[in-house]
């Protein structure tokens, strides 16, 4: 009677005293895709849903179309804010002077203009209070949240606040969104769902 070989238990990376560091997302073997960095500890990324990747996909597109030549939209790229955070926004507006190479693998903090989170279930937590303290922190101007309320994208703009460092929200969109920083955008917010409206939300 053969004897089934057993299966390998899966190899986990076992993090440095005092925690991975930025540079290592670089060099650590098999991560999965979208791996951030928060604290020194790697955050992996759960199944998206289509709500997910519509908004990601929607506002990357509109922002790429309406950001002037000086800017540049980038979706789903890394950003180093310090040598134990690195994450990574949906959605990134940096300056055009930050794109050196094509190789290169992520931003500096000070770079960045815009940094845009569509929320998920499981991102809930980071999205609305982890990552806007670490992007305030970092003096990333402008932070739009992105959520899905009952089928419908409602996006939460915040900016930067000189004198406390912190954000204040500026604004909360549900049908039409309509801004003029960090550059003019006008958005019609129903086309990220209205392919096939979700009923369940």
């Amino acid at each position: 009677m053969s004897i089934e070989p057993e299966a390998p238990e899966p190899r986990w990376a076992v993090p440095p005293v005092g925690g991975w560091t930025a540079d290592d997302l670089d060099t650590l073997p098999n991560l999965p895709p979208h791996t951030e960095l928060i604290d020194g500890s790697l955050v992996f990324v759960g199944p998206q849903t289509l709500f997910h990747t519509r908004a990601v996909d929607f506002f990357n597109w509109q922002l790429q179309s309406l950001a002037p030549p000086e800017l540049e939209a980038v979706r789903e790229f890394t950003i180093d804010i310090d040598f134990q955070n690195r994450p990574e926004p949906d959605v990134v507006v940096v300056r055009a002077d930050a794109v050196e190479s094509l190789r290169q693998t992520r931003f500096p903090a000070s770079s960045v203009l815009l940094a845009v989170e569509v929320v998920s279930d499981e991102s809930v937590t980071r999205d609305r209070e982890t990552k806007p303290v670490k992007y305030a922190r970092a003096r990333i101007p402008h932070y739009w949240r992105v959520e899905n309320k009952d089928g419908r994208a409602v996006v939460y703009v915040f900016e930067l606040e000189p004198a406390t460092g912190a954000y204040t929200s500026t604004g909360i969109f549900h049908d039409r969104m309509k801004v003029s920083t960090p550059f003019p955008v006008d958005l019609d917010l129903a086309a990220i769902v209205s392919r096939r409206r979700a009923t369940d939300g």
